[in-house]
C-alpha cells in the first residue's frame, strides 16, 4: 500500500505497547520525537481530542483524535498546516496508529497515513516526502520509547 496518497510503515520497537502508545499522547514525550529530520518541536498542545504540533516557522499539524482504544489504536484527522498558520489552509488526512504486543516482547507499530490527495495537489513536494518524514520520525519515537519514557 504505497503511493502518493497512502503511506504504510511498520516498526518493531523494544518497548511495551503502553509506553509506545503513551508516546503519542504525552506532550513532553511528543516534544522529543514528533518532528522530521532537521526540525524540532517548538509547541505542543494536546487535550482529550485536539492535537497541535508546531515546528517553528515551518508550520506543523492541527489534528483531532477521532478514535482511541487504550494502549492499542489511535485514529487522527491529521491536518498539515503551512507557515501561514491560522491564515492559511489546513490539508486534512487520516492517520491510524496501531500498537500490538510482540510474542517475544516489545511492540509492533503500524502507521497508515491516507487521504493525502488534497495535500498532494496543493503541496506535492511535501506530500512526496510524507513517507520519508514518518520513517525518520518513527526512528526517533523508538529511541524515546526504548529509553523508558
Amino acid at each position: 500500500m504505497r503511493n502518493a496518497t497512502v503511506v504504510r510503515l511498520e516498526r518493531t520497537i523494544a518497548a511495551p505497547p503502553e509506553r509506545v502508545y503513551r508516546a503519542w499522547l504525552d506532550p513532553e514525550l511528543v516534544r522529543q520525537w514528533l518532528a522530521p529530520q532537521g526540525m524540532s518541536v517548538t509547541r505542543v498542545e494536546i487535550d482529550q481530542s485536539r492535537y497541535s504540533i508546531w515546528h517553528g516557522d515551518a508550520g506543523g499539524f492541527e489534528c483531532e483524535v477521532l478514535e482511541q482504544e487504550q494502549d492499542r489504536r489511535i485514529v487522527f484527522r491529521w491536518g498539515f498546516v503551512g507557515p501561514e498558520r491560522a491564515e492559511g489552509p489546513v490539508f486534512d488526512s487520516l492517520l491510524t496508529i496501531t500498537v500490538n504486543p510482540m510474542p517475544e516482547g516489545g511492540t509492533e507499530l503500524t502507521l497508515v497515513h491516507e487521504q493525502l490527495e488534497e495535500l498532494a495537489a496543493a503541496m506535492p513536494e511535501i506530500a512526496a516526502n510524507v513517507g520519508v518524514g514518518w520513517a525518520g520520525t518513527l526512528d526517533k519515537l523508538a529511541t524515546v520509547a526504548e529509553a523508558g519514557a
